[in-house]
C-alpha cells in the first residue's frame, strides 16, 4: 500500500494540506482565545447551516455545544431548510468558498433582523455579504476540491471556544502529527464503513465522504448503534469497519462474525478523521486515481 506521497505525485496538493492541519489547529486555538465577534455566546439559541462537509462540522458542533450546556443548537443542511423554523438568536453559516448557492439562498429566507455569522475560507464573497459578522478562516483555506484542513481547523476553533481544555487540544494536535508521520498502511477494502457515537457520528459521515470523493470507493457511515439495525447485512470479507469511538465487545463480535475486519480507533475522533483523510489519498493512488482531481466535483456548488 503506497503512502499518500507517491512517485507520480498523485494527491500531492491534498496530502500537503492534510499535513498542514496541526499548525492550522494551533492557530485556531489562538484565534478562539481572541474571542472573535460572531461566535455564539453561551445561552444563545443557534442554528448552524452548511452543505456537505460544512454540514457535518455543523452537526458535530451542535452536539458538542448543546450537550456542553451552552444552549439550544440545531444543524441543518442549507439546501433542505424547512419553511417553518424554530426561534433562534443567531444563525451561523459555514462555507469554505463563500459562494455556495444553497447557503446564500438559505440566508435570504431568514428574518431580516436575524444576526448571521459567516465562517469563511474566502471573504468578500456572497455568503459573507449576507452576514452581519464574519469569522475569517482564510488561513485554513485550501487549493484542493476535497476539504480537509478547513473543516478540521474550524472544528478546533469551535471546540476551543466551547471551553475544551487546552491539554485536550494539545494532545489532539500531537496525535494528528503522529498520524501524519505514519504511513497509510491499511489495504484498500472492498467496502469501508465508518462508525461513531455522539459528536463523532457526523465525523464518521465526513470521513466516509473523503473516501468517496478522493478514492471513488464504496464508503458508508452510521452512528455506531445503528449499524446492527440493517446495514451490517452487507458486511463480509473485504469489509473494513473503522470505529472512531469505542465499540462494545458485543458490537465487535457481531461485526467480526460477518467476516469483516474491525479497526478500533484509539485516538481523538478528529485525529482518526485525519488518519482516514490520509488513507483516502493513498487508496486513490493505489488505483491510479488522483485525489487532487476528484470525479464530477468542483470547489464550490454554484447554481446559476
Amino acid at each position: 500500500m503506497p503512502d499518500s506521497a507517491t512517485p507520480f505525485s498523485l494527491g500531492r496538493i491534498t496530502s500537503e494540506e492534510i499535513a498542514s492541519q496541526p499548525d492550522c489547529w494551533l492557530r485556531a486555538q489562538d484565534h478562539a482565545g481572541s474571542s472573535p465577534a460572531g461566535l455564539p455566546a453561551s445561552g444563545e439559541r443557534v442554528l448552524v447551516l452548511g452543505c456537505g462537509t460544512s454540514y457535518y462540522v455543523a452537526a458535530a458542533y451542535a452536539w458538542l455545544r448543546e450537550q456542553g450546556g451552552h444552549g439550544v443548537t440545531d444543524a441543518l443542511v442549507a439546501s433542505e431548510l424547512p419553511s417553518v423554523l424554530r426561534e433562534y438568536d443567531r444563525v451561523v453559516a459555514i462555507s469554505r468558498s463563500g459562494t455556495t448557492t444553497e447557503v446564500s439562498q438559505a440566508l435570504t429566507m431568514l428574518p431580516a433582523a436575524m444576526p448571521i455569522t459567516a465562517i469563511l475560507g474566502e471573504v468578500g464573497t456572497p455568503v459573507g455579504e449576507a452576514a452581519t459578522e464574519i469569522i475569517d478562516l482564510s488561513y485554513a483555506d485550501e487549493q484542493s476540491v476535497v476539504q480537509t484542513r478547513f473543516p478540521t481547523t474550524l472544528l478546533t476553533l469551535l471546540r476551543a471556544h466551547l471551553g475544551e481544555d487546552r491539554s485536550v487540544l494539545a494532545r489532539l494536535i500531537e496525535q494528528a502529527r503522529t498520524v501524519i508521520a505514519a504511513p497509510a498502511s491499511v489495504p484498500t477494502p472492498r467496502q469501508l464503513v465508518v462508525l461513531g457515537t455522539g459528536w463523532a457520528a457526523p465525523l464518521a459521515q465526513e470521513a466516509a465522504l473523503k473516501c468517496r470523493e478522493s478514492a471513488g470507493m464504496w464508503a458508508e457511515a452510521y452512528p455506531t448503534g445503528e449499524y446492527r439495525h440493517g446495514p451490517i447485512s452487507v458486511a463480509g470479507p473485504g469489509t473494513l469497519v473503522w470505529a472512531l469511538t469505542p465499540l462494545t465487545q458485543v458490537q465487535t463480535e457481531a461485526i467480526q462474525a460477518t467476516g469483516a475486519t474491525v479497526r478500533q480507533g484509539s485516538l481523538d475522533p478528529q485525529a482518526e478523521l485525519v488518519a482516514l483523510q490520509k488513507h483516502a489519498v493513498a487508496w486513490a493512488a493505489a488505483t491510479g486515481r488522483d485525489a487532487d482531481v476528484p470525479a464530477h466535483l468542483t470547489r464550490s456548488v454554484v447554481i446559476l
